[in-house]
């Protein structure tokens, strides 16, 4: 008669916590779900930036390359004596194509800078906890 009377008292107790038991494994479950679902991207984002910084240290020495051409054009126009307006003409067109060129790496760089950002943000909201609701 005790357990009955105890059992009845408390029945409504033991039904909430049972509840809220089952809501904490369910959020428990989404919660698993969502830090695979975030390590996995994160996983992605890190190969990416992995391919990004080997494709930049590959530019780099090209681009050092260029620099030493160009500077060694620049000294050899300044040093040359008076040449024939055909090879002025020319040096000028390596010196506009190098000049194109060093543009063109300098836009890569930029772009490849801004996807490295992106990615470091992308990578601090994914570490950074989440703010409670």
């Amino acid at each position: 008669m005790i357990d009955f009377r105890i059992d009845e008292r408390m029945r409504e107790t033991i039904h909430e916590l049972t509840n809220r038991v089952n809501d904490l494994e369910h959020a428990t479950a989404d919660h698993r779900r969502r830090l695979d679902a975030a390590e996995s991207g994160l996983g992605d984002a890190i190969g990416d930036l992995r391919w990004t910084r080997a494709e930049l240290d590959r530019m780099i020495p090209h681009i050092a390359a260029q620099e030493a051409q160009l500077e060694t054009l620049r000294e050899s126009l300044v040093m040359t004596p008076r040449s024939e307006p055909a090879e002025v003409a020319e040096s000028r067109s390596l010196i506009e194509e190098i000049q194109r060129q060093h543009s063109q790496i300098r836009i890569r760089l930029a772009g490849i800078a801004r996807y490295e950002d992106r990615l470091r943000r992308l990578e601090d909201a994914q570490l950074a906890p989440a703010t409670p609701q």
